[in-house]
Parts: structure tokens; C-alpha cells; sequence
């Protein structure tokens, strides 16, 4: 009888796991409109909630690495990650590498001009929500976003 009860649960947790995962893309948090708003990265590659993306484009000292994205909509994202920052010291090929966790928001969407009907964001936002680098004055910086 248990044997027969164990199994009985063990067939409703599989049959909800697969209700689940075969929810309608109607149903899903975003809708396709929404996930046309890209982030445009360094290479010109348009990217959807990037696990990382690279800042400073020319020396590869400062990337944004293990983002999360909490929402992607039509008009922004917002995520949290770390800002891996180079030092520098004593010059930046034999500098060490520092990460400070942050907040992520990306906005202002405009048409991207390499595929016009795809929008992207072009304004990233960083908030330092514990240490910052030490170069920084403020917990709060924002960056133009390349076309």
C-alpha cells in the first residue's frame, strides 16, 4: 500500500513538472515584442539577458560578469551582477582584476541602426550596492550604450 502511494506521488510531481514546462507562450512573463529589445555588445552582436558584457570595449579592463536579469521588458532591464574592474597597478597588463557587486538597469530604447526594426537599449546604469572601485566618487554611474 505505501509502495502504491509513493508511486501515485511520485507520477503527480512528474505530470505537474511537465504541465509546467508546457505552458503556452502566451502565458510566459514577457511577451515576443519584449524580447526584441536588445543589448548591442562590443562585437556589434545583439544580445537577450547576457550572463556578461564587456564595458570598456578597447582594453577589456572593466566587464560586467554573472549578471541575473529579474525583468526584460520593452522599455528596460534590471539585473544584478559584478563589475570586474581592473586595477591597473602598476599599468594595466600586469594589473589584478577587483569585482563589486552591482545593480544593472538598461533603458532608453532606440531603433538600432545596423537592423532598424530591432530596438535596443542605449543607456546602462550601474548602481555599487557594497564597495565601488576606488577611482569612483559616487555609488551611482551611467554609460551611453554604443549603437
Amino acid at each position: 500500500m505505501q509502495r502504491q502511494k509513493l508511486k501515485s506521488a511520485v507520477l503527480l510531481c512528474a505530470a505537474a513538472a511537465l504541465a509546467g514546462a508546457v505552458v503556452p507562450a502566451s502565458a510566459s512573463a514577457e511577451s515576443p515584442a519584449e524580447t526584441r529589445v536588445v543589448a548591442v555588445d562590443c562585437f556589434s552582436k545583439a544580445q537577450i539577458r547576457p550572463r556578461d558584457f564587456l564595458l570598456a570595449c578597447g582594453d577589456g579592463n572593466n566587464r560586467l560578469t554573472a549578471l541575473r536579469w529579474f525583468h526584460w521588458g520593452p522599455t528596460s532591464a534590471v539585473g544584478s551582477g559584478l563589475d570586474a574592474v581592473n586595477d591597473c597597478l602598476p599599468y594595466c597588463a600586469a594589473g589584478k582584476f577587483h569585482t563589486f557587486p552591482v545593480s544593472v538597469r538598461l533603458d532608453r530604447p532606440e531603433s538600432w541602426r545596423k537592423h532598424p526594426g530591432l530596438q535596443h537599449f542605449t543607456r546602462l546604469r550601474l548602481i555599487y550596492t557594497d564597495n565601488r572601485p576606488p577611482r569612483l566618487q559616487q555609488r551611482e554611474v551611467t554609460y551611453k550604450l554604443w549603437d
